[in-house]
């Protein structure tokens, strides 16, 4: 067989590139939205908390974003994290069209994945002490969980749990983990101890109801705490 020579070599490294960035592309396709994020189509940004259209990026592409006075207000609510916060944004974008929008495992795969990376870009900027490193570690174990890269999304939801024992969602995303896998006695465990914390978060009650119920139907009369 003839060695390809050094144009061959070139034209085929081009055609693989090609190939592999048709290949991204398919991956991850959500019918009827843009390929990427960026492009801030107005049915996903208006999912999105307020500030996300204030922050670096957002507010020369979503309309109303370039308000002087709102980007210094939420500047100086969420200090200098605020601008990496564009990429927090991002990661809530990723997280929808992996959860609602995407019809295939592999733009489901590819988007749970783009937001871990994203909120890693995030939690990598942000002091031990950032007002919203509870809410997003815990997306990022929620995402994880998606991939079903357990071990690390239950280190992610304890860590926001010792950052700010009294936030609910992280006990809400540890409780559906272990029911789902039949582990219902931690499940309960989890739950109890959220209720303890957060003053009786409703979604932490509603689940252990759930739980109860679950239970009685196999005999088990214990009532909910």
């Amino acid at each position: 067989m003839m060695k390809a020579t050094g144009q061959q070599g070139l034209l085929v490294g081009t055609v693989a590139a090609a190939l592999l960035a048709a290949g991204l592309a398919a991956a991850q396709s959500i019918p009827g939205y843009p390929e990427h994020v960026s492009e801030y189509d107005p049915r996903e940004v208006v999912m999105l908390p307020e500030y996300c259209k204030y922050t670096q990026l957002f507010r020369e592409r979503v309309p109303g974003g370039n308000d002087r006075e709102m980007i210094e207000r939420w500047q100086s609510m969420l200090g200098d994290v605020f601008m990496h916060m564009h990429h927090y944004c991002w990661g809530l974008m990723h997280l929808h069209r992996a959860k609602v929008l995407a019809r295939d495992a592999q733009a489901r795969a590819f988007n749970f994945d783009r937001a871990v990376v994203e909120f890693d870009y995030v939690i990598d900027r942000s002091p031990r002490d950032f007002v919203l490193l509870p809410e997003i570690l815990t997306k990022k174990g929620e995402a994880l969980l998606g991939l079903g890269k357990a071990a690390r999304a239950l280190s992610e939801l304890e860590r926001a749990i010792v950052l700010k024992p009294d936030y609910w969602p992280p006990y809400a995303h540890l409780s559906d983990h272990y029911r789902a896998n039949g582990q219902t006695a931690k499940a309960r465990q989890i739950l109890e101890k959220g209720l303890e914390r957060s003053n009786g978060a409703k979604a932490l009650q509603r689940r252990l109801q759930e739980l109860h119920n679950e239970s009685a139907k196999v005999g088990d009369k214990r009532p909910p705490q």
